[in-house]
This record gives C-alpha cells, structure tokens and sequence, in this order.
C-alpha cells in the first residue's frame, strides 16, 4: 500500500513538473566585451556584391520615362512573404551572358554587380536613344529561405544590395519565444561542400558581422533553445505518464475499497 502510495504521488508530482510553461524571454544585442567577437570587425572575410549570372531575371527601367523601356506602368504583384513587389518588365540573362533590351540589342551583363549593369546599360541608352536617362535595375530572382523558430518561415527575395540577417528576420516578423537567438545558423553553398557559418544575435557585434549580409541561395535555420527543448521532452513525457498515472489511480480505489 505504501508503495504504491509514493509511486502515485511521484507520477503526480511529475505531471504537475510537465504542466507547467516557463515564459522564455529573448535577450538581444548585448554588449561583450570578449575578444573573440572584437574580432569579428577585424576579419578580413570580404562581402563583395552579388555578379549578375545567366539565367538571372533583371527588371530594368527608366525612372525618367518608364514607357522607353517598359511598355506600360509596372503592376503590383504580392510576393511568398506577404510585401508587394513591382512586377514591371523582366529580361532574362541568356546563357551567352547577354540580354535582350529595346533599341540597343544584346548587351552583356554577366559578371557585373546590380550596379555596375545598370549603369552599363543607362551609358548605351544614353548614346543612342535617351537624352537623361536613369536606369533602375533589379535582380528579381534572388531569395533566401528561412526556416525553424521564426514567425514566418518560407522564401524571400533579396530585393536590395547587403540585406543583412537582422533586416530578414524583422521582415519575416521576428523570432519565436523558442528560438535560440544565440544559435543561427546561415547555411550556404553547394549540397557537395555547404558552409555553416554560426551568428549569435545575443551579442551587439553580430550587427557589424560581415558573414550576416546574406547571399542568394542562403539557408537560415533558427532551432529551438534548450528550454523550449526541454519542455517539449516533457511534454513528451507527460503524454506518456498520463496513462500509466490514471491506471495507478484506478488501482488504487480498486485496492482501497477491496480492504475495507
């Protein structure tokens, strides 16, 4: 009796340790004073701008007169994150390195940072048709994907030059109260040789990381901190124990009211 009296109450005290939730609170850009990230602004890891490549997708017009190179006003189309993107006219890199534009023709542009291209491509107008001509150039088909404990997970464009992890994570609403802010991981390169490089957000530093600028194709993966974890194994747990704690009990009346 006595034992399966403590055995009770060692199942009930654990299902009230497994119904609990600790409210985790998420500690962002703290000053270090450590050494080793000091060193993060000293390394000479370079962040150059991503060269157009074939098969890219540029959208190319001219703010002065968008109807020289776009036929009609660019549309407004809603992107996989929610934000509304110009559609306009795109032109397709081909695979000889050149695009395909009004009046001027083939004009090669692989190799070339966003840039670099459209000012290429804002000089040829310049000379041939275009009076003051001023050339925006996108490179629309650039995204990165977010995934794990973020508010929304799915894929994004990189619509401007050196968008950082910071500026992503904001635009896809933030962290969950499970993530790990210390622990993000940027996953990047190709499926043979892929690269993790770690970024702690907890630390001030991680803002002038140059390794958080991201680059196309880029994989962020936030896990789970140790509490969350934690807490989940316990509720694991629990889901497991209830059963068990609800035939003991049942045995227990059976037992008790068998001895009277």
């Amino acid at each position: 009796m006595r034992l399966l009296f403590f055995t009770l109450l060692f199942f009930g005290i654990l299902f009230v340790l497994t119904s609990c939730s600790n409210k985790q609170y998420q500690l962002l850009f703290e000053q270090k004073n450590n050494v080793a990230d000091s060193l993060i602004q000293k390394s000479s890891l370079s962040t150059t701008s991503y060269r157009i490549k074939p098969q890219d997708v540029l959208q190319i017009r001219n703010l002065q007169n968008v109807k020289y190179i776009v036929d009609e006003t660019p549309a407004t189309v809603t992107n996989t994150s929610g934000g509304n993107v110009s559609s306009g006219q795109t032109f397709q890199v081909e695979d000889d390195g050149t695009v395909a534009l009004p009046v001027i023709g083939h004009v090669t542009v692989t190799g070339l940072t966003r840039a670099e291209a459209a000012k290429h491509i804002e000089d040829l107008y310049r000379k041939s048709l275009l009076k003051d001509p001023i050339i925006e150039l996108k490179i629309i088909n650039l995204k990165v994907t977010l995934l794990g404990e973020i508010k929304g997970q799915g894929n994004y464009p990189l619509t401007k030059d050196r968008t950082t992890l910071v500026e992503m994570i904001g635009e896809a609403g933030g962290l969950t109260d499970k993530a790990n802010e210390r622990n993000i991981e940027i996953i990047r390169g190709d499926q043979a040789n892929p690269q993790v490089t770690v970024i702690n957000l907890r630390n001030i530093q991680s803002i002038n990381d140059p390794r958080a600028i991201l680059q196309n194709g880029d994989i962020v993966y936030i896990a789970q901190n140790k509490r969350a974890v934690r807490n989940d194994n316990l509720q694991n747990l629990s889901v497991i124990t209830q059963p068990v704690l609800l035939l003991l009990n049942t045995a227990l009346i059976i037992f008790t009211l068998s001895h009277r």
